[in-house]
């Protein structure tokens, strides 16, 4: 049963609204100002909340403010109740965030009418998103709830990549968001010398090939299969459509991508100030941590130029830090794969 938290100063008006929306199977929670209706939210968070504009105390505006800056809060779908009609009002309300405005004096259907597309609309768009194979079909259906675009739904059809394929090349047009619903893929750059920095490894669940897509350029790097893998398209069309037509649906999927573009940041960074013993260490850790986040168990299966592309290194500089890494009973290499066996002796050398 949803919880619908009304905050109005007229006792009437309150006690009318709340035993509608008690008929009709909400949990209702009444406060007579700003200052206790937040107190109440902050006790036990509503599903929605309906909030006149003018009260004592502390107003609608006041009350919209402090749920916007409150992480517990913000979010929380929100309806203005008000007897202003004034043009000014209504903009003022919607830039802070308001999602509906009610205009005293309503009609018992306005009022459910409006409180039933808010609470299906917020329970369409999710607080986040998982980057896993549900978590997409969760975006996809979503967005196209919420945004209107039918023809997200009509390309999902899984293609298949064989090792060592091409996805795409450096400076190629891009046409479209990769999402990797099986393998891996790396993607890299290449000097002038032939010699590759790879820019990022992406497994079951990730997406890849958005920055180019958000930057309107071309490839920046190039993207090719590790092992066989299994893709699906998202047009670049749908892609930027979805984006453009709802800010919610924006929202939600930057959040999805942004903490690929904090890991590159920090593979740079450590590529200009930090000794290769120290790269070396940092790789392996954020290899093995992605490996265990995703269910595997935790080996590191890349090939040694690839490893060393990733560090920003010779490949015989990175076999030789491997090896005393061996040495020091920090690592096991088995088959080829690397497997850490004291992670926190590898955070704790001061290389």
């Amino acid at each position: 049963m949803k919880t619908i938290l009304l905050i109005e100063d007229n006792l009437d008006i309150r006690e009318n609204t709340a035993e509608i929306l008690e008929l009709a199977g909400y949990t209702v929670h009444t406060a007579e100002n700003g200052k206790i209706g937040v107190e109440k939210a902050l006790t036990q968070k509503p599903d929605l909340v309906i909030c006149d504009i003018m009260m004592p105390v502390l107003d609608g505006y006041g009350v919209l403010h402090i749920f916007s800056k409150n992480p517990e809060l913000s979010g929380i779908p929100f309806i203005f109740l008000t007897a202003k009609t004034e043009r000014l009002d209504f903009r003022k309300g919607m830039e802070l965030g308001a999602d509906d405005y009610l205009t005293k004096p309503f009609d018992e259907s306005e009022l459910l009418t409006a409180v039933e597309v808010r609470l299906r609309r917020f329970q369409q768009m999710r607080p986040a998103y998982e980057p896993t194979k549900e978590g997409l079909e969760e975006f996809l259906d979503d967005a196209k709830a919420v945004g209107g675009i039918d023809s997200l739904k009509t390309d999902r059809k899984v293609h298949t990549v064989r090792k060592k394929q091409y996805v795409y090349s450096e400076g190629d047009e891009p046409t479209r968001l990769y999402f990797l619903k099986a393998g891996r893929i790396k993607t890299f750059k290449t000097n002038p010398d032939g010699k590759e920095l790879i820019t990022g490894l992406y497994q079951d669940g990730d997406f890849f090939g958005y920055i180019s897509l958000l930057e309107d350029t071309d490839q920046t790097d190039s993207a090719v299969a590790l092992d066989d893998s299994e893709l699906i398209y998202i047009p670049r069309e749908d892609f930027l459509d979805l984006l453009s037509r709802n800010q919610d649906v924006a929202n939600q999927f930057i959040k999805l991508l942004a903490n690929r573009v904090t890991e590159r940041e920090q593979q740079l960074l450590g590529m200009a100030y930090h000794s290769l013993r120290r790269r070396v260490a940092d790789t392996l850790l954020r290899l093995h941590r992605q490996q265990t986040e995703n269910g595997g168990s935790g080996a590191i299966q890349l090939s040694r130029d690839d490893l060393a592309s990733i560090v920003g290194t010779a490949t015989e500089s990175l076999i030789r830090t491997l090896s005393e890494f061996k040495q020091d009973k920090l690592i096991e290499i088995a088959d080829g794969n690397i497997r850490l066996l004291n992670p926190d002796g590898l955070k704790r050398k001061n290389w």
